[in-house]
């Protein structure tokens, strides 16, 4: 099996095992008492505190370990709001955070707070001038990830936490995606992350807050981890999580080169193997081994089965492989393609053969999975019907049917119509919002918008030639 899922937790490093198995001897005493054994423990622990705080680059006293990235980003949220309730009740995310930083947003707004989304670009991106726009007195705290968990691009930390900086506002960064390949740059006050991202045992995140940050831990007091993470801490994973951080910081240059060329090359390659996908995510900025895109008329979960017959294991952000039945708020934010959407985020060590294999096997399953759905021909251009005097109104009622259908109907149908026609393709489906204007942008086709319907939402697309 070809692993293809770093992003979602990348394999145990070996460094981790080999600094598990040896913590597990001597750090099982509790580090907070005074006999062999504890002192053997606190040793591991302040060890692991020193050399995670030279990893991040702040001072030991200000990082804390907890049990996971998603309780570290629950935590920092938390008390920075609390330690600034003075000045306000005002948050500020962006749109494509992850969703530990959007459920503690809607937490917050549940006791009255009040949040801010700032939105991206098309390429997965904020913009500093839009935070500096979602800036207020009241603002409380601002967060922003490292890099996106879904696309892999990489956002302006250090200008957006110069922003925030200038206002008094102190920036929360979600590092998980990013810290493995390396510091985060800027001033920003506070930051989060997450063992498994980059090699290390699950159950193991850190919590920085730099010192003169107001900072309140909610929640019953406790003597462990300045307050900030109660509970017994587990040395031999937090020893396991530091290990593997500094070593794969050994690997990261030259690994950040090899990975992200093949990245490059499955962003190249794949709209030349594979008719109509969309590539989507920064081309540039951002993290070396991840890319991500999208394959028009596919269903995303079927899709990903297939894959993992031929032995990929890869992720996606289509409502189909989703309980909700929506499309990823990432791709929603992005306004992209969201079916068919395939995330590859290479581990370290990832094989060449193995991206060449992907490479040579995809074509195949997407066709394949097209096939089973009625397709038409992929990137078949449509046969120019002459003008009418009067365009008709063509309506397609895809009710009850479920991504990629209202798509594939549209398509079936639209050679039909005459130049200056218009269809209104009927769905209830909340991924046709996404996915009936990305086919019009790929097709060369107008988009007119959307209207209320008896049922559902009416999509209404004029053929433009």
């Amino acid at each position: 099996m070809a692993y293809f899922d770093a992003a979602s937790a990348a394999p145990l490093h070996p460094v981790a095992r080999q600094a598990l198995l040896a913590a597990l001897d001597d750090g099982w005493a509790d580090p907070a008492r005074l006999y062999r054994e504890g002192r053997k423990a606190r040793l591991l622990l302040d060890a692991a505190r020193e050399a995670a705080a030279e990893a991040v680059g702040c001072r030991a006293d200000e990082l804390v370990f907890t049990p996971s990235g998603t309780r570290a980003v629950h935590t920092g949220v938390a008390g920075a709001l609390a330690g600034r309730r003075r000045v306000g009740r005002h948050l500020i995310v962006s749109a494509v955070e992850h969703s530990s930083v959007l459920h503690s947003a809607e937490a917050f707004e549940a006791e009255g707070g009040s949040v801010t989304q700032v939105p991206v670009h098309r390429t997965g991106a904020v913009s500093p001038s839009g935070y500096a726009a979602a800036l207020r007195a009241d603002t409380a705290l601002a967060v922003l990830q490292s890099a996106n968990h879904e696309v892999g691009t990489a956002q302006p930390v250090a200008e957006v936490a110069e922003v925030c900086r200038a206002a008094g506002v102190p920036l929360l960064v979600d590092a998980a995606q990013s810290l493995g390949w390396g510091p985060v740059e800027g001033g920003w006050s506070l930051l989060a992350a997450s063992a498994h991202k980059w090699g290390g045992p699950s159950g193991v995140g850190l919590l920085v807050v730099r010192k003169g940050v107001r900072f309140a831990a909610q929640g019953p007091a406790d003597e462990r981890e300045s307050g900030r993470a109660p509970g017994f801490e587990n040395i031999p994973a937090v020893v396991a999580a530091v290990a593997s951080l500094r070593a794969v910081r050994a690997e990261a240059a030259q690994e950040s080169v090899r990975l992200r060329e093949l990245t490059e090359r499955i962003r190249a390659r794949v709209p030349r193997l594979v008719p109509d996908v969309e590539v989507v995510g920064d081309p540039e900025h951002r993290l070396p081994g991840t890319v991500t895109f999208s394959c028009l008329y596919v269903d995303g979960e079927t899709l990903l089965h297939e894959l993992d017959r031929e032995g990929f294991a890869v992720s996606s952000g289509s409502s189909c492989t989703s309980s909700t039945l929506t499309p990823s708020h990432v791709l929603k934010a992005m306004g992209v393609l969201s079916e068919g959407n395939v995330r590859v985020s290479l581990p370290l060590g990832t094989a060449e053969e193995d991206v060449e294999r992907f490479l040579a096997v995809l074509p195949g399953v997407v066709a394949g999975v097209r096939d089973k759905l009625g397709a038409p021909a992929a990137a078949a251009p449509a046969a120019a019907a002459p003008a009418a005097a009067e365009p008709a109104a063509l309506v397609v009622d895809a009710l009850g049917k479920r991504c990629p259908i209202p798509v594939i109907e549209l398509a079936k149908v639209f050679p039909g119509v005459p130049v200056g026609g218009t269809v209104r393709v009927l769905s209830d489906d909340e991924a046709a919002r996404l996915d009936i204007p990305a086919w019009c942008e790929m097709r060369g086709q107008e988009y007119v918008g959307e209207e209320p319907a008896d049922r559902g939402t009416a999509y209404l697309v004029r053929r433009l030639g």
